[in-house]
């Protein structure tokens, strides 16, 4: 990632890996390689960095900074960038969310990037109360990001599919965890407040998934959930200029997403 004069192409990935160890047996590094991106932000690493060998942090021609869970193989998240940032934060300041592992920001020169990994409430209804408070916290602390004055996007496993468009089988799931109206207000809100779902920027008619349940043959008959954004500021939104998600491949129940941004 050179920073010259004049624009230039910056290429963000965001993945959930469901295991960084199994994403990389499943030979999403290979693929991740041939996409020269600039900056990946991984979700779901379900380890402590010590617990990856060289060959599953892969981290050769990047600077990698990770938030890991205090509960073993549970969570996490990596930020991998080929630019040295200026400044990096681990956590968002949350005691109970950032135990758990779930925020790295990096600070360059024009931008800031944030992996995200947004709990699920799938599996109880108190992971649906602590969904909420964690939603409530973290549009407290974007509001934060403000002061510094830089276009900001923020990458990862939101947990929530926003509009119908967004899963397969909508009707369906409209008690669920993850397309509750609680939940999708959250994001309409956000959506009216100085942040832009890039993907849906670019794409604004597109039935396009990023999961899809290890259940029957959700993956094979394409009925999923787009849950994995890049959403950013308006001004650096627009800077974008390409975005594919990658399901040729399954590197893990979610697929990569990727942006391409002229900055």
């Amino acid at each position: 990632m050179e920073i010259l004069t004049g624009n230039w192409m910056l290429r963000i990935v965001t993945f959930n890996a469901n295991g960084l160890r199994s994403a990389a047996k499943k030979n999403f590094w290979t693929w991740f390689d041939n996409q020269k991106a600039d900056i990946l932000c991984v979700q779901e690493l379900k380890g402590q960095q010590a617990d990856f060998s060289a060959d599953v942090l892969h981290q050769e021609g990047y600077h990698v900074f990770m938030h890991t869970a205090q509960k073993k193989g549970y969570s996490g998240v990596a930020l991998y960038s080929r630019q040295q940032p200026l400044s990096v934060q681990v956590g968002f300041g949350n005691e109970e969310f950032d135990a758990e592992g779930r925020y790295v920001r990096a600070e360059f020169e024009k931008f800031i990037v944030v992996s995200v990994y947004f709990p699920s409430g799938t599996s109880s209804e108190d992971r649906q109360e602590a969904k909420y408070r964690f939603l409530d916290a973290f549009a407290v602390h974007l509001d934060s990001l403000k002061k510094y004055n830089k276009e900001i996007v923020f990458c990862g496993d939101v947990n929530i599919a926003h509009k119908e468009i967004d899963l397969k089988n909508w009707k369906g799931n409209l008690n669920h965890s993850g397309f509750l109206l609680q939940e999708r207000q959250w994001l309409t809100d956000l959506f009216s407040k100085d942040w832009v779902d890039v993907f849906r920027l670019l794409e604004p008619n597109k039935e396009q998934y990023t999961w899809w349940s290890q259940r029957g043959q959700a993956r094979a008959k394409n009925v999923g959930w787009r849950i994995d954004y890049q959403i950013a500021t308006p001004a650096f939104a627009k800077k974008a200029v390409q975005t594919y998600v990658y399901s040729d491949e399954k590197f893990s129940d979610h697929a990569p997403l990727v942006v391409d941004y002229e900055v």
